[in-house]
């Protein structure tokens, strides 16, 4: 590192002081705290970005948003060159940024670091960093923090995108990337048209729904009603009425948004007695989550949920029935060999009667640990991945040879076939790889492509909920001494050590009918989490109950 460059990172990092007595981590959300503490944070990150597109040379992302948290908290994450989240093996030297104490520090932390990476900063070649923020109050402030970190380093460039989704702004940069043209309105007439040729492509006679059935979206009162608002008026073929957009005075995602509606199972504010048997979802604060939900009654809050397994069981159905068409010997032999491997990638969380579900239909199940990380890496492993938290987290992956088969394949059947069910088929599919965003889970996107889905089905909400009937569960924490002592295996649903949990948790299931239980550290507080189901809501009490007991037994303070 030059003498420039040092005293530069010195004289802006002796502006932006870490708050005393705080230490804080990097995950899955990036860093999120209360936004009073979280400037130096945030500067900090600014540097990191800018250190990983100069490493990587390509755009990177920032994004200052705390999604479903409370309006008083902020934080940052950052989007690699994919669009995805940070590369997992650059996380620990964010934690050691973030917690450095002094100017003198950070500057030794980032020059061994550089030295370890072999990254020049000459500023040789200027770098970009696509700077965002959701609708908080604290988020200008903390926006001008980034772009003081990113300007830090020599050669990088701060690029102010101003007020977006979280999901859009992942987007942008993956588009960036891939050279292709990477504003706002970029992506809204991307979704906007491949949502418009999945309306084209529906057969006759599929949708049943009158031209008065509408959609009523509740917007969480953050960044997704805001925008949602704006790409209504570019769609056809679907009538979209938003509440809790922000400007009716409501505050972010109190009593509102995606995270409330799923673990409350109420309707948000704003809803009532007038919206009952319509058709509802719910975006989050920064509009990567999605859920749907029906009132049934006037006489009560209550909501019947259609949660992110049941999205994925949607997908999963049509995106299987596309390629079933397509791989039909017609009298044009189109099948080239060519078998596409089609994946769904759960957590153990996934209510277990959707996993039974879609192993019925034929489909190949996985679980991987909990976290969006582990499930969109697992995902990437197959031709198309389909995952999905019960929260509303989820995408579709497709790889780039099926992209570049299926494109091959529209070329063929458009000279030999076109018009046929196969092409039509072909077409679909190339519109979902459009309209799906394959960077992160979009409420945007995905809203579109749950309703191109139903209204190309022909189905109500009420039936798509019906696929299924979810097992009754129950989520527990035991507070213990030290969370490290539980370790798992097989995708969190096997204890390893210490010895003999296991055992005694399978001897508590095997009481219950369709009983299922596991046990699982946190992540970041020193309880064990429990999760239960079972066929009746008494017998997946009882199960969470006594395993939580048996844990509070062994690893707790006995309180329980």
């Amino acid at each position: 590192m030059n003498e420039d460059q040092r005293s530069l990172l010195l004289s802006s990092s002796s502006r932006f002081p870490p708050p005393q007595g705080v230490k804080l981590s990097y995950g899955t959300a990036g860093f999120r705290a209360d936004a009073s503490i979280l400037q130096s944070t945030v500067y900090r990150v600014g540097i990191l970005a800018a250190l990983r597109a100069v490493k990587t040379q390509s755009v990177i992302g920032l994004m200052i948003t705390a999604s479903h948290n409370k309006v008083s908290d902020n934080g940052i994450k950052v989007a690699d060159p994919s669009g995805g989240m940070l590369s997992q093996d650059w996380e620990p030297f964010a934690d050691t940024l973030a917690n450095a104490c002094d100017p003198q520090q950070l500057v030794q932390l980032i020059t061994d670091f550089v030295e370890n990476e072999n990254i020049t900063l000459d500023g040789a070649k200027s770098v970009e960093i696509l700077v965002a923020r959701d609708t908080r109050p604290s988020g200008e402030s903390l926006l001008e923090a980034a772009k003081q970190g990113i300007c830090s380093i020599i050669g990088a460039v701060a690029l102010d995108m101003g007020i977006l989704t979280t999901p859009t702004l992942h987007w942008m940069v993956r588009a960036r990337n891939k050279g292709v043209k990477a504003s706002e309105i970029d992506y809204f007439e991307q979704l906007s048209s491949s949502f418009r040729c999945l309306l084209e492509l529906i057969p006759r006679g599929s949708d049943s729904r009158n031209d008065a059935d509408k959609l009523v979206v509740d917007g969480a009162n953050g960044v997704g009603g805001e925008k949602l608002e704006i790409l209504k008026k570019m769609l056809n073929g679907l009538v979209i009425e938003v509440r809790n957009s922000g400007k009716e005075g409501g505050v972010l995602n109190e009593g509102v948004g995606a995270d409330y509606v799923q673990k409350e199972k109420v309707v948000p504010c704003g809803f009532g007695s007038q919206d009952v048997g319509i058709r509802c979802a719910s975006l989050d604060g920064d509009a990567d989550r999605l859920v749907y939900f029906i009132l049934p009654s006037k006489s009560s809050r209550k909501i019947e949920l259609v949660d992110g397994d049941k999205i994925l069981s949607l997908f999963a159905v049509f995106i299987k029935e596309q390629l079933s068409i397509l791989n039909k010997k017609r009298n044009v032999n189109v099948n080239d060999g060519y078998q596409c491997c089609l994946g769904i990638v759960q957590t153990a969380y996934a209510n277990g009667a959707s996993t039974d579900y879609l192993k019925q239909l034929g489909l190949e199940v996985i679980f991987t640990p909990t976290g969006v990380k582990y499930l969109h890496e697992k995902a990437a492993q197959y031709d198309i991945g389909i995952y999905f938290e019960a929260n509303g987290h989820g995408t579709i992956l497709f790889s780039e040879q099926f992209l570049r088969w299926l494109e091959a394949k529209i070329t063929e059947l458009s000279d030999v076939a076109k018009g046929s069910e196969q092409h039509k088929a072909a077409l679909r599919l190339l519109a979902v790889t459009e309209l799906i965003n394959q960077a992160v889970g979009d409420a945007l996107s995905g809203v579109l492509l749950v309703e191109a889905i139903l209204q190309h089905m022909g189905w109500s909400i009420e039936k798509w909920s019906k696929l299924y009937e979810d097992l009754p569960s129950r989520q527990l924490k035991v507070k213990v001494v030290d969370r490290t002592a539980v370790v798992t295996a097989n995708a969190e649903t096997v204890v390893v050590t210490p010895p003999g949990i296991q055992e005694a948790i399978n001897a508590e299931t095997a009481k219950y009918p369709r009983g299922r239980c596991f046990i699982r550290p946190s992540g970041t507080e020193d309880v064990i989490r429990v999760y239960a189901e079972a066929s009746s809501e008494n017998a997946a009490d009882s199960l969470a109950n006594s395993v939580a007991k048996l844990v509070d037994q062994k690893l707790g303070f006995d309180s329980y």
